[in-house]
């Protein structure tokens, strides 16, 4: 078996830490940078207590980014980029303005609206900003990864654009910042997590060392997401969650995400449903789909190795700790008529579907959506 690691980015993790950025953006050797964040934190006070404390650092920000970011917003951010030539980008929040900044931080090098690269099979340039991640959810890992999911709402897309540009150079991981997070939040990031250890495991692309990250982050979900949601006070329980969102980033990049990621681009592109949260729907029936088909070794050494006694046991916990999340385990509520079935299966048909060590067909996926439809 022949396989490459490569992680680039310095990772630094603590309570605290978050006060760490305006030292590691003066190592970088820039003076002119952009702050990049969600909404709520320019509502909240903390993306100017952050702008204040860079003693003149960050001369723009960007805060318009939506829960699923369009190309429009990441031309937008880029044109901000260009216009006060900035040297070097921070982004504060969640996976929407990481996956916006990444995509600004190289597009506004170019000419190029990111529409260019967007699902076209066109390569990126990989010259790009510098950048600080600093993630505030336990969470989509994508501080660590060279992965950017956005939408193209105007043109009914939703699609990642993979680049080598787009790792941030620093990522800093401050359980501190996720504190505040809403049960709602918690539980559907959690379950990303959950889902982007186990798809990184079983991927084709599996190798070693993303291996053994995502057999630790995948404990520590089962150990620890269900706390965090119940009592968001739990310091132990939301510093172990972010804990298993990076080591869950670090050991899907490389693998790349499989099934239940496919399934979710239209669940979440056509009817909303959270990322996460789409993710995580599918997750527990493809555990059992992997468990009786090629690779179904792996999917049973997994389960012994997080202490079940199977795969299909495995499978149970999955579905049960949705339920205590208050997550979605089904579809009933929207009254899936037979063309939209249909078409969720044809645009389930994603790249990522073809990481899945089993052969996921039509007939497969149709008879899932039915499933969970009816």
């Amino acid at each position: 078996m022949n396989w490459d690691y490569i992680q680039p980015v310095e990772i630094y993790f603590g309570k605290g830490r978050v006060n760490e950025i305006k030292n590691i953006a003066s190592s970088l050797g820039c003076k002119k940078g952009i702050l990049v964040a969600s909404p709520f934190f320019f509502k909240s006070g903390l993306a100017k207590k952050i702008m204040e404390e860079s003693d003149g650092m960050l001369v723009a920000s960007y805060g318009d980014v939506s829960p699923n970011p369009d190309v429009t917003e990441v031309d937008a951010c880029a044109d901000i980029i260009r216009q006060n030539n900035i040297e070097f980008v921070v982004v504060i929040g969640g996976g929407s303005p990481m996956d916006c900044s990444k995509a600004a931080a190289s597009v506004s090098l170019t000419k190029d609206s990111i529409r260019k690269y967007h699902g076209t099979g066109i390569s990126l340039p990989e010259e790009h900003l510098p950048l600080i991640a600093v993630p505030t959810t336990a969470g989509t890992g994508s501080e660590v990864t060279c992965v950017s999911v956005l939408s193209d709402h105007a043109n009914g897309k939703k699609a990642p654009i993979v680049s080598n540009g787009f790792y941030p150079v620093a990522a800093i991981i401050d359980p501190e910042l996720t504190y505040t997070m809403p049960p709602a939040v918690t539980a559907g990031t959690g379950i990303d997590v959950l889902s982007h250890a186990i798809e990184g495991y079983w991927s084709k692309g599996h190798q070693p060392i993303c291996d053994a990250l995502a057999i630790h982050a995948a404990s520590l979900v089962f150990k620890y997401l269900y706390r965090a949601y119940t009592n968001p006070d739990d310091e132990e329980a939301r510093e172990k969650m972010c804990e298993a969102s990076v080591i869950a980033g670090l050991a899907f990049t490389l693998p790349k995400t499989t099934s239940s990621h496919a399934c979710s681009f239209p669940l979440t592109n056509i009817y909303h449903i959270p990322h996460g949260e789409a993710c995580g729907l599918t997750l527990d029936y493809f555990v059992r789909i992997n468990s009786k088909g090629e690779g179904a070794e792996r999917v049973e050494y997994l389960a012994d190795r997080l202490g079940f006694k199977n795969a299909s046991d495995m499978a149970d916990a999955i579905y049960s700790l949705k339920k205590k999340l208050g997550l979605r385990c089904d579809l009933k509520d929207l009254e899936l008529d037979e063309k939209q079935i249909k078409e969720l299966v044809t645009i389930s048909r994603h790249p990522n579907l073809y990481n899945n060590p089993v052969e996921i067909t039509d007939e497969m996926l149709d008879e899932m959506y039915r499933y969970l439809a009816y």
